[in-house]
């Protein structure tokens, strides 16, 4: 199969997890068999702007020109309210026009994909106009929405691009049953929607990888004693994580577990808050944040000297992180939505109410407490991921769905 892929983020640029996903998923492609020409953005300038990678894999990097001081003249007053923000918008704008011409001007001229696949928001404006040019099947796959990232508000431009895409797609692929609920509560055409679950990468995600001594190592970088219990929180220091009443639940925490400390991996508007707040509780050592992009090794390191993996989240369309901790035989907490498709409760981890700092201190407890339970809830998160969330299965089950429209 030939695939024409619009991902706004895509190595070497990462940003968040919908580049690993592309990066994790197309390689997968590629082992398959299958042609993939990917349309990614090159905002800095400094990539190279088509490059092959694997066997397959032609990546283009069109490079974006900042047109901010234009298109404030026939854009409406919400996106003139970005603030700088705006520019942003009209990177996006430009990377989806010129990716698009890219493909049906230059690439498709002597390589037409059998089908046109787009990615969130960012990635959609680009798969609407190659379909409306190039005739073919057009997928739009959704790893979030603008309702949801935002607690039920946002941009309406935002809104509005979502549901175009939706409506003009041939299908709508999104990541967990708990998406697809969302995305019927938009309106959005249920008849269109499919869900394949995300994955992980089980080979890297292993403790086999890692001797005591390195766990030990980890533990000693972040000036921690051996017998100390880690929980781990990684991801962006936002209100839709969680991370708030994580923080709140220590107190608890350590009033049960002395030994507990909170590891803090990731960036976001709500860092320096966070960092007060644990001033204002008195936790300051019990706390470590982590205000920095590391290595994926140093990352996993991290995993690996963790006892707990906590992802308390008030909005997941899925979560790769509680992957993550299961393939290496953590225990995971986890708040709401996809979180908990991936993670059964009394199995693999336990759920909590991200709007309760008690509740996460209760359930964490459970956990940190009792060692036997949390070797048990590692050992059959591993089987899990296994059996479901490899990123093989994950590629052969999305290829299918991608075959029933040719």
């Amino acid at each position: 199969m030939k695939l024409a892929y619009f991902v706004w983020e895509y190595p070497p640029r990462l940003v968040g997890g919908l580049g690993t996903y592309g990066a994790e998923i197309t390689k997968k492609f590629d082992e398959m068999g299958h042609d993939v020409h990917v349309f990614t953005m090159n905002d800095d300038h400094g990539l190279p702007t088509n490059e092959l990678m694997g066997r397959s894999i032609e990546v283009h990097r069109p490079i974006v020109a900042d047109a901010s001081n234009v298109f404030p003249v026939f854009v409406d007053e919400e996106l003139r309210r970005w603030g700088q923000g705006f520019k942003f918008f009209a990177d996006i704008l430009s990377y989806n026009v010129l990716a698009a011409n890219k493909y049906v001007n230059d690439v498709a001229r002597k390589w037409k994909g059998d089908v046109i696949v787009s990615h969130d928001w960012l990635g959609a404006m680009a798969g609407m106009i190659s379909k409306q040019n190039m005739k073919a099947p057009f997928i739009q796959h959704f790893h979030s929405t603008e309702y949801g990232r935002s607690g039920g508000g946002g941009s309406s431009t935002v809104r509005n691009l979502e549901y175009a895409a939706a409506q003009q797609a041939d299908m709508i692929i999104t990541v967990s049953y708990a998406m697809r609920e969302e995305l019927n509560t938009l309106k959005f055409p249920p008849e269109k929607t499919r869900v394949a679950w995300n994955g992980v990468d089980e080979k890297k995600c292993n403790m086999k990888n890692f001797k005591p001594q390195r766990v030990q190592e980890e533990k000693e970088k972040l000036g921690l004693k051996p017998d100390d219990k880690i929980m781990l929180f990684t991801g962006r220091l936002t209100w839709v994580k969680g991370i708030d009443s994580l923080v709140r639940a220590m107190p608890a925490i350590i009033a049960k577990e002395p030994k507990a400390k909170l590891v803090v991996l990731g960036r976001g508007e709500m860092y320096e808050e966070m960092k007060a707040l644990t001033g204002t509780l008195n936790i300051t050592k019990n706390v470590i944040f982590i205000n920095k992009w590391v290595s994926e090794e140093e990352r996993l390191g991290l995993y690996a000297a963790a006892d707990l993996i906590c992802a308390p989240s008030r909005y997941e369309p899925f979560g790769i992180v509680s992957l993550e901790g299961m393939a290496m035989e953590k225990p995971v907490l986890v708040g709401y939505g996809g979180l908990r498709e991936a993670v059964i409760e009394g199995q693999h981890g336990l759920y909590c109410d991200p709007n309760s700092p008690q509740n996460i201190a209760e359930q964490a407890l459970k956990i940190l407490t009792n060692p036997d339970l949390a070797k048990k809830y590692g050992k059959n998160g591993r089987k899990r991921v296994e059996e479901y969330f490899t990123w093989d299965k994950v590629a052969a089950d999305t290829i299918a769905l991608y075959e029933t429209l040719l």
